[in-house]
């Protein structure tokens, strides 16, 4: 999954490459980033197209059925009327927005809404009501219908330079990370009292030997995201733990193992 630089007016890079290889940069992929993303919240943009062909965005909730997004839409809303009509659509979800909003994670998704039947429907309903609590008052009104949005392609966009497409088989094969959403605690704990130690996981595990500072913007289950300053300008980086973890108790114990490798190593080189 590339990290794109934009580059300035003049052709220069914005960002500082790394100088030697990055030991682990194992990172989500774009389809668990998209899971990850979709499952944090139960409130998007859904696009449909109106009968004379022009794109429609409205606010809507939804809830899940096997990551495909579950909509209940009433046909008084032009989003309703534009679904039954036609079936292309996409919705596009935020995670918590940043203090930049353009720095924010996000995704969408796209593809082609149907309306379940039987026991499918039973399934979408109970997944929307579970997700939108307030469904429950008028999802059985006349004019409220349950649909499913099957997605069939997806785009993540991580912040500035970072994105990637996923396939359909990918994003449904994927799964939310178990680590990033409980971590907020552990990544405030690093860069206040831990400061020496992310410094070291750059210099020498993230690939920036010429690191002057480092911190932490994320843990997820395969790793650290590191934003490193250097005298060249400033660049993210990963530092990937020993093995992926799936509990959020066993982050300190990753970070430990992360921060002895990196003395370790800076040991061996004699700093």
């Amino acid at each position: 999954m590339p990290n794109y630089d934009h580059g300035t007016t003049t052709g220069a890079s914005t960002l500082a490459s790394p100088l030697t290889e990055i030991a682990n940069p194992a990172q989500p992929s774009a389809a668990e980033e998209a899971r990850t993303i979709v499952a944090s919240t139960s409130i998007g943009t859904l696009a449909s197209l109106t009968a004379d062909g022009d794109p429609w965005a409205s606010f809507v909730t939804y809830g899940l059925l096997g990551g495909n997004p579950v909509l209940c839409v009433s046909t008084m809303a032009e989003h309703g009327r534009n679904l039954a009509a036609d079936p292309r659509a996409s919705i596009s979800i935020v995670s918590d927005i940043a203090k930049d909003p353009l720095a924010t994670s996000r995704v969408t998704l796209a593809g082609a809404v149907y309306r379940p039947e039987g026991d499918d429907f039973t399934a979408a309903r109970d997944a929307h009501v579970s997700a939108v609590e307030a469904a429950k008052y008028y999802i059985d009104y006349t004019d409220f219908s349950v649909w499913v949005l099957r997605v069939d392609r997806v785009r993540w966009v991580g912040g500035y330079g970072r994105m990637a497409s996923a396939t359909s088989a990918e994003y449904h094969a994927a799964t939310p990370d178990p680590i990033l959403a409980k971590a907020a605690f552990g990544v405030d704990h690093l860069n206040a009292d831990h400061a020496e130690a992310l410094l070291l996981m750059a210099q020498h595990l993230g690939g920036y030997p010429d690191a002057t500072r480092a911190v932490c913007t994320r843990a997820d289950r395969y790793g650290l995201g590191l934003q490193v300053t250097t005298p060249r300008g400033w660049a993210p980086t990963r530092v990937g733990y020993l093995e992926p973890i799936n509990d959020i108790e066993h982050l300190r114990t990753a970070t430990v193992e992360l921060t002895r490798l990196a003395r370790s190593r800076a040991s061996a080189k004699g700093m």
